[in-house]
């Protein structure tokens, strides 16, 4: 699945089974898309992390509990470039997280494998990290083997392209998130929906 970290009317009015959206606090849409749209909640850290004030962030997670049902995943925050600062930051919150009704995702950042987390702590595994390591295969790649051998679902951030998402199928991720309708959005949308029946005809082949 393609979690979209941007929303327009051309895509809320083209729902797909591949498609889903990537939420943050602050992004200002219609929450009425929730109950008929899958859908994660990021933290909003990564854009302004001196901005981030972790009372809002719950809160607004606290605010979105009536759409849990349909929510894949909620981020814990994280450092970027930073598996050991994550690790650190994240801890006290993933369990939190879970009381809230949603499935708790943890990040994994550079050096991710000086920092493992618990398993136990946590039900999602989100490859961040800078390009040069999340897309390395004894770094993100080796990252998600690892939490797949734990029975942990596996998420890629910041995929824009046709090539990276296919890959990420490949690779046997179960969803990836990017921003590539940020720009030129209608121009870009029919770009987006090629990739997706792509992705899409791969799994009915895999399927047969």
């Amino acid at each position: 699945m393609y979690l979209s970290g941007v929303m327009t009317q051309t895509l809320l009015a083209n729902p797909r089974p591949e498609l889903g959206l990537m939420y943050q606090p602050g992004m200002g849409n219609d929450s009425r898309a929730f109950p008929f749209w899958k859908f994660a909640c990021d933290n909003g850290r990564f854009a302004k992390p001196d901005e981030w004030n972790a009372g809002d962030w719950l809160e607004w997670l606290a605010g979105l509990r009536r759409y849990r049902q349909n929510c894949l995943f909620a981020v814990a925050p994280d450092v970027v470039g930073d598996a050991v600062a994550t690790l650190q930051l994240s801890m006290p919150y993933l369990e939190t997280i879970r009381q809230l009704g949603y499935r708790a995702a943890f990040v994994a950042q550079d050096g991710f494998h000086d920092a493992f987390p618990n398993p136990d702590t946590f039900d999602v595994l989100f490859i961040g990290g800078r390009d040069e390591w999340k897309f390395a295969e004894d770094g993100g790649y080796a990252s998600a083997r690892w939490a797949r051998s734990h029975g942990k679902p596996t998420h890629q951030g910041r995929v824009n392209s046709e090539r990276r998402l296919v890959t990420m199928m490949v690779s046997l991720f179960d969803s990836a998130d990017g921003t590539y309708l940020k720009y030129g959005p209608d121009q870009n949308w029919s770009r987006l929906n090629r990739w997706l029946d792509v992705i899409h005809h791969q799994s009915c082949m895999e399927v047969a």
